[in-house]
């Protein structure tokens, strides 16, 4: 007869498993009908993490990822449109930040400024 503590540690895993794989197959939020191309761009690129208002998504937070919160307006505030644009463009690794992918392969610098817009424009929760 097994242990039973290699039972417990094995549906354990079973049930983490099954978590990561619904996580990993379960679609994101689709930006609607009328969505500027910043806007679709947010969604493309930036939901998983920021979620559709900007304060963290559920994914991001299942997976212990702290982004940035968009929704704040003093963080907002403090952030330049020229840091906005370079972390987007070359990812948070090289201030210390790694967990922001760099987008610059993906998107030109006129999609990175559309972003940035966008980001200004999101809602802000005082």
């Amino acid at each position: 007869m097994r242990p039973r503590w290699l039972i417990v540690l094995g549906a354990l895993g079973v049930i983490v498993l099954n978590v990561v794989v619904f996580v990993a197959f379960w679609p994101p939020p689709t930006p609607p009908p009328d969505a500027s191309p910043a806007q679709r761009l947010y969604f493309a690129h930036c939901l998983t993490c920021h979620g559709p208002s900007g304060n963290g998504s559920w994914r991001a937070t299942l997976f212990l990822i702290r982004p940035g919160n968009l929704a704040d307006p003093r963080r907002m505030r403090a952030l330049s449109d020229e840091y906005l644009f370079d972390i987007i463009k070359h990812g948070g690794a090289p201030i210390g930040n790694p967990g922001m992918p760099a987008f610059g392969f993906h998107l030109s610098d006129a999609q990175i400024q559309d972003l940035v817009r966008f980001l200004r424009a999101l809602p802000r929760k005082e």
